[in-house]
């Protein structure tokens, strides 16, 4: 016992205080969420550029600037807005002192998005270059930094620029290894900005996003209008905004907001929109109707404006305000009430949307009950399939008890982290098994091909055996609001078969759980095609064109391996390819993607116009490996 306390010495040198700085760099997680490479719309890069653009956006809203303007140079982002200017004065302070901004103010900042005072130093704190420049009546003051430390500040000079703010800002990339924007995730997160404050314009790289409608503009953005039941509703109020529809997919999809801020995890306020919506269609049609069929395939977004909001984390993903503002209405009877006589006065007026509405909560009424008796045997299935079947190998994170109290936050945190991959065959699921993280990284083994499902109904959901066990693993049975993992990854073979299961898979989601889909979880593994090596070296390479570069670097006639499935990467070589530097490809489906339109085109009855796609691009694909090929022997 000795010997241990001797080993582990508890004294006075083992109490640290640590900077600002270095306590935002050691401990990321807690200003910026997860990390990540880009490849996911939460990664960090992406809340580097939110926390600049949310200082922009408070100013908007106070009346102070109608135009940002943001470019994106390969890793070089620049962002400026037209407000009032960072008071010269404070301009080093307010990004790299903590606790220090104006967002204390109520006066100054009522019901802005920057509540700590953090943003902009975990910015600093996170980029090798971060540059601040702030001009005011006239003057200019400017500030320079790496990693959060001042390495130049400038005298206050005269200056022809108008008021605003300049934020010019590298992230760290010892920090984010070998991160890389998306265009989708951009698009999102700008579109997003404008649609919560109508008439702002933002320009990107050219680009310019502007919104008149609001909520409006988002649905009509993010569905079709021909899969749409009825004609989006769309009700304003003070403090609270709502629009509303019901198309033909499944689930439900609903975008929430506060002051400004998308809420990715939803809170308080989108749990009084569901509710609050169920309410409101039952007392208008005077029938209890079964909740998950009113907000069965519904497509809404909701954003409130609260005073002083109380979010769960720094990253501000989840609403955790119970009141509007100190003394004010509950989130759950202001929501209510609004809804109670707009929504009510907006059926009563347009008896064909009353109507239309009433059908498609009947429909999915009738499929529930049709589904009632198939789903009760298939769940019983399920329990006993799992008591003894080895096809999902889970994670310690959902094998432990969830915690209480403080360790409750890091323990939800932590689920950002969860990945399940999606294995064909024993082989290759046995290879991930005995490399993957144990902690975070659970294993779904599929048994031969799925069954191309577009077109079917949800009864082949439970009827089919691996759908169903797929089904209760993600917990996606009643919608993605209890989806265990984060991410769901498809790691299969790099041949034809290999993509053949990817697109079942595809329909499989998209069919049935287009939601998961849409939200970004869902993502196809990169695992190496070649090991090239000599007895000094050893590269892996991902395509043709790597194979010959890797071939030309090492020279003597290397050693090169062609892996024909994932069964044949050893346990210690996966572990490099689903550790940190995995690389993952999301699966993204653009707004305006019509997804029967394009499941009919890949996954229905072959056409000539599919031959013809298939032609076109097998030839790219031969084009691409002979011009790699010539490069190489050039």
């Amino acid at each position: 016992m000795a010997e241990k306390q001797n080993l582990f010495e508890y004294n006075e040198e083992s109490i640290k205080s640590l900077d600002w700085r270095e306590h935002i760099r050691m401990r990321p997680g807690m200003y910026i969420g997860k990390l990540g490479d880009g490849s996911s719309p939460d990664d960090g890069i992406y809340v580097l550029i939110k926390e600049v653009l949310d200082n922009c956006i408070d100013e908007h809203t106070m009346g102070y600037g109608k135009q940002v303007d943001v470019t994106i140079n390969q890793r070089t982002v620049t962002i400026r807005d037209y407000g009032r200017g960072i008071p010269l004065g404070k301009v080093v302070d307010v990004v790299s002192k903590i606790n220090t901004g104006a967002k204390y103010d109520s006066k100054a900042f009522q019901k802005s998005v920057g509540l700590n005072g953090v943003g902009t130093k975990a910015v600093n704190a996170l980029s090798q270059s971060f540059k601040v420049s702030a001009f005011r009546e006239g003057k200019e003051k400017t500030a320079e930094f790496a990693r959060g430390i001042l390495t130049k500040e400038y005298k206050e000079t005269k200056t022809t620029e108008p008021n605003g703010t300049l934020v010019v800002f590298v992230p760290d990339e010892s920090v984010f290894k070998n991160f890389h924007f998306i265009q989708e995730y951009l698009d999102n997160q700008f579109w997003n900005y404008c649609y919560l404050n109508a008439g702002l314009i933002i320009n990107f790289n050219g680009k310019k996003y502007v919104s008149k409608n609001g909520l409006l503009d988002l649905l009509q953005r993010r569905t079709n209008e021909d899969e749409l039941n009825y004609p989006i509703i769309h009700l304003k109020g003070d403090d609270i905004e709502v629009a509303i529809t019901h198309n033909s997919d499944y689930g439900e999809e609903i975008f929430s907001f506060v002051n400004g801020q998308y809420t990715t995890q939803g809170g308080t306020h989108q749990a009084a929109f569901r509710e609050a919506f169920v309410r409101v269609v039952r007392d208008f049609y005077k029938k209890d109707y079964d909740a998950a069929d009113v907000r069965q395939s519904i497509a809404a977004a909701v954003s409130v404006r609260v005073v002083e909001p109380v979010f769960e984390s720094q990253t501000k993903t989840k609403l955790g305000s119970q009141y509007m503002s100190e003394g004010g209405p509950t989130m759950k009877n202001f929501v209510y009430d609004f809804l109670a006589k707009e929504l009510d006065n907006y059926l009563h007026k347009t008896p064909g949307t009353a109507e239309a509405l009433k059908r498609r909560i009947e429909q999915s009424e009738k499929e529930r009950k049709e589904l009632s008796g198939i789903r009760k045997l298939a769940n019983e299935r399920a329990k006993k399939a799992n008591l003894h079947n080895k096809k999902l190998r889970d994670c310690r994170y959902h094998l432990n008890e969830e915690p209480s109290g403080k360790d409750k936050d890091a323990y939800m945190e932590k689920q950002k982290e969860t990945t399940i991959f999606i294995t064909e065959g024993d082989s290759a699921s046995g290879s991930i098994t005995k490399a993957r993280d144990v902690e975070t990284q659970a294993v779904f083994s599929l048994r031969g091909k799925p069954l191309n499902c577009f077109g079917l109904t949800k009864k082949i959901v439970y009827e089919n055996e691996e759908f169903n066990l797929l089904q209760h693993a993600l917990n996606i049975e009643d919608g993605i609001e209890g989806l265990r993992y984060n991410k769901v990854i498809f790691a299969t073979d790099a041949d034809v078969d290999g993509m053949h299961i990817r697109l079942l898979l595809m329909t499989f989601f998209l069919q049935f759980f287009p939601d998961l889909v849409k939200n970004g979880h869902v993502y196809i593994l990169d695992t190496p095609l070649f090991r090239v090596r000599n007895k000094q070296e050893t590269i892996y390479c991902y395509d043709e064109s790597e194979k010959h570069a890797a071939s030309k670097k090492l020279g003597s006639k290397p050693e090169i391996t062609r892996f024909k499935g994932l069964g044949e990467i050893s346990p210690d070589e996966f572990a490099r390819f689903i550790g940190p530097d995995i690389r993952v490809q999301p699966v993204l489906i653009k707004p305006e993607t019509h997804i029967q339109k394009i499941l009919e085109y890949y996954m229905g009855k072959n056409t000539p116009d599919r031959q013809d796609f298939i032609i076109r691009n097998l030839k790219v694909e031969l084009d691409l490996v002979e011009n790699a090929t010539n490069a190489s022997n050039a």
